[in-house]
């Protein structure tokens, strides 16, 4: 029983080490949680008034531009799928992960060709695993990006979208990123960012849809303003995914260490209740000997002085 004691009470030690760093990375989510929520809230205007923008730009302008003109028959797609750099967050990645697949699998149902690129550590591997080609891949700052970081990643999907599509070219960009919603709940969604849908676009902004757009006068001509405006506009929709995608990342990183945390503090009850029982079984047995030894003795005593 005293080797199965001292079994218990390593055990006990090991949990609670674990419990300490589980407890750390818990805190440590949370407070980077706040952090990243003030970026979102801080982007959010900023990406809705610029697709308000480029909408009213493109709707008062009758310039086919490559950003806004509809192919007929689409036939190559970019997926850009943003994931973690690092673990220990639940499912977040493996989430987004699923839902890129769900959108590669309709796309290549309705006859486009897929070009994935990568963003986080977990999707790069993910499809290093698997062998799928991929066209571009970024990792290092998934839980901080910051515009610099969205403008890496932005600038080659755009370069995509004004090739030809025999030139290794695309006709659609896709994004999948995870949402914030709330810190219980962070859901994988995939948008289409190229070709502008002027609609789509125009309805995101709630408080713009029962504003009328205004009339510009383009200068030096509403194609050149395109040109300024749309990859802007591509380059802060990437930014506002990738802090929604950072906030969702450190929601749910802090809520696997809070059950992590809750784990260890069980099985350390668990530990202890059977660490308690081996020692009471131990004092059980000791007590068991020195009766037996004393009645032995006290038997063995009596019979001499007979």
């Amino acid at each position: 029983m005293g080797a199965q004691l001292r079994v218990y009470k390593r055990r006990i030690k090991a949990v609670s080490a674990t419990k300490k760093i589980t407890k750390a990375m818990e805190m440590i989510a949370a407070s980077r949680i706040v952090k990243a929520q003030r970026k979102v809230a801080a982007s959010t205007p900023y990406a809705s008034e610029l697709t308000r923008a480029v909408t009213a730009v493109a709707t008062g302008s009758n310039t086919r531009h490559p950003l806004t003109t509809e192919v007929e028959q689409p036939t190559r797609a970019a997926v850009l799928l943003v994931t973690s750099d690092r673990g220990l967050a639940g499912g977040y990645s493996s989430n987004a992960i699923k839902a890129a697949d769900q959108l590669t699998e309709r796309l290549r149902r309705e006859g486009r060709e897929v070009v994935h690129y990568l963003v986080g550590r977990k999707g790069v591997g993910y499809y290093a695993f698997r062998e799928r080609p991929v066209a571009g891949s970024w990792t290092g700052f998934t839980d901080n990006p910051t515009y610099a970081d969205a403008k890496k990643v932005a600038d080659p999907l755009i370069e995509a979208v004004l090739k030809d599509t025999a030139e290794g070219g695309v006709d659609e960009l896709y994004i999948v990123s995870t949402e914030f919603v709330s810190m219980m709940t962070q859901t994988p969604v995939d948008k289409r960012l190229l070709p502008l849908t002027l609609e789509k676009a125009d309805a995101e902004d709630a408080a713009a849809k029962d504003r009328i757009l205004p009339l510009f006068e383009f200068e030096p001509s509403d194609e050149a303003v395109l040109d300024a405006l749309l990859p802007r506009y591509v380059e802060s929709r990437v930014y506002n995914a990738l802090l929604q995608a950072a906030a969702s990342e450190h929601a749910a990183r802090r809520r696997a260490m809070k059950s992590a945390t809750d784990n260890a503090e069980e099985l350390i009850k668990s530990f202890t209740r059977l660490a308690n029982a081996a020692r009471q079984a131990d004092i059980t047995q000791e007590i068991s000997e020195i009766v037996g030894g004393a009645s032995a003795l006290a038997d063995a005593t009596a019979g001499s002085d007979r």
